[in-house]
């Protein structure tokens, strides 16, 4: 037992756990199913990301592929699938509008190249120090920018490139609503929300994205609603194109936007194979490979004309639910977007985009998640929520993700901060109880409160603190010598021995004996003994 613990605990810290090398027979039985439930699930998605970031159609499916098979061959984390998100959707869409496509490409290439970068200096972890409020706040306003733009298209009307636009100009579109482009829509609302509540458990193994899609669009030929149609001007092959480098006034726009697509790519790909993790018990994912794998798929992606690439919580969970063993089941998932794009691509056309527009308004609504709200509410971390998602909507992903961390560092500051000093007197004895965070911050309260007690009286001093710098040692050194320098006595725990407590010693320090009290103190050590 232990050796198998000490083995596991290794393995997770260094990252050095055997390849995950299926055999033949549970590549059939798992991950073979597995990537075809992925597959069906990831098509109709690459789509309505290519419409929503308003791309080529086929820029989506090519990132769906690539995602597939280069991250698929190269990732760290085994089960986690990578695609177009739609986390990126908004991000990309101003960036198109204001690069133009080959040179949005350009910048996803970069980076890509900033993310392999990442990935070979190790250091992947750090963007699991970005505050979760943040993060759940950007995702919940891009859910409110998909939904506020695809509701355009689902009445059959063109998105705008603003939130403020897609809100005012939402009357006119509701005036001149193309019906068939409406019901198509409202039917694929209707079977994402219904699907899952099915008493048939065999038919709910149906992917509900691909069932909707597929249904609507059937109806919609078959009725011909008139309802406006996926265009695909060229096929797989001639859709592939290089990039454009920008010149004059596009330069500082495109190195803005390179940096921000490879940080948000970075820290939504992380996080979710951090999430993967959570729901198996297979080997761990090796975030600083899994950097790598993403940034080499972003520069392949870029290059041939496709979209930015993270890896995608909803697909990677459809890859375990389905039981998936290995990222075999992930790379073959992009060997059949491939095949299908490859030799089926036209039968796409027959898709109305109001399907899609449908599904991505769903994706949309699911981003914006009430279980998040109430855990940040009581954790006191709304205010940051709220921040960056209104940064988001309001100003652009960037400055919304900036807001919300400023905010929760300005919240850090304040709480490390934040002392508490109530003085109680009993008797001749006057206690004098310090709480919460005595750093150089809190210095003025607690110097102001030690101030007021009399010359000789007899102190007690109670430190319940969460954390203690240099500053706020010293002043409480300071005091003390200078109380009993004057005829008083003090009465409280060993400075040192607290500093050492509240800044984490190493075994030896712990085991170090305590350095002698000063002369005239008096010093009682009230730590626990549990």
């Amino acid at each position: 037992m232990c050796v198998a613990y000490r083995w596991q605990s290794a393995r997770g810290m260094n990252d050095t756990q055997p390849p995950d090398t299926p055999g033949f027979r549970d590549l059939l039985r798992r991950d073979l199913p597995a990537s075809i439930v992925v597959f069906l699930v990831a098509l109709p998605l690459c789509m309505g990301i290519a419409l929503a970031s308003g791309a080529p159609i086929m820029s989506g499916l090519v990132a769906g592929i690539i995602g597939g098979l280069v991250v698929g061959l190269l990732g760290g984390a085994p089960l986690l699938v990578s695609g177009p998100a739609a986390g990126l959707a908004v991000m990309v869409y101003g960036f198109i509008q204001e690069l133009g496509f080959p040179v949005a490409c350009a910048a996803v290439v970069g980076a890509g190249v900033l993310q392999m970068v990442f990935g070979r200096l190790g250091i992947a972890r750090a963007a699991l120090g970005i505050s979760p409020a943040v993060i759940h706040g950007m995702l919940a306003g891009i859910g409110v920018l998909i939904v506020l733009s695809q509701l355009h298209v689902v009445l059959g009307a063109t998105s705008h490139a603003s939130a403020l636009e897609n809100v005012t100009a939402l009357p006119a579109a509701l005036a001149q609503v193309n019906v068939g482009a409406l019901i198509t829509g409202l039917g694929v609302l209707a079977i994402l929300i219904a699907w899952p509540r099915l008493p048939l458990r065999r038919l709910r193994t149906l992917p509900a994205p691909l069932v909707a899609v597929l249904g609507t669009t059937a109806v919609a030929a078959v009725l011909a609603t008139g309802a406006p149609r996926v265009e695909l001007t060229e096929s797989l092959f001639q859709s592939l194109g290089l990039p454009r480098l920008p010149d004059g006034e596009l330069v500082v726009p495109f190195v803005i936007a390179a940096l921000s697509l490879a940080f948000v790519a970075s820290a939504e790909s992380l996080l979710s194979a951090v999430a993967t993790d959570r729901l198996h018990d297979g080997p761990r994912a090796r975030l600083d490979r899994e950097l790598f794998a993403q940034g080499a798929a972003n520069s392949l992606s870029g290059l041939v004309g496709g979209l930015p690439i993270t890896g995608v919580i909803v697909r990677s969970a459809a890859n375990i639910a389905a039981g998936a063993k290995t990222r075999a089941s992930a790379t073959l998932h992009g060997v059949w977007l491939l095949v299908f794009v490859s030799m089926l691509g036209a039968t796409l056309e027959w898709v109305p985009l109001a399907a899609l527009a449908g599904l991505l308004v769903h994706v949309g609504f699911k981003l914006v998640q009430p279980a998040h709200i109430r855990e940040l509410a009581r954790r006191g971390e709304l205010s940051v929520y709220l921040v960056t998602l209104g940064g988001v909507v309001f100003i652009n992903l960037l400055a919304g993700i900036l807001l919300g961390f400023a905010l929760a560092l300005l919240k850090l500051v304040w709480r490390l901060g934040r002392v508490h000093v109530r003085v109680l007197q009993e008797g001749g004895l006057y206690r004098v109880e310090v709480n919460g965070a005595l750093t150089f911050l809190g210095v003025p309260r607690v110097t102001a409160a030690l101030e007021k007690l009399p010359a000789g009286a007899h102190v007690k001093l109670c430190c319940e603190l969460e954390a203690l710098d240099h500053a706020g040692l010293e002043t409480l050194e300071t005091w003390a010598s200078t109380h009993q320098r004057v005829g008083g006595r003090v009465e409280m725990e060993d400075l040192e021995a607290l500093w050492r407590r509240l800044g984490a010693p190493t075994p030896a320090e712990a085991a170090a004996p305590s350095p002698s009290p000063q002369p005239g103190l008096t010093v009682r050590d009230t730590r626990s003994t549990a």
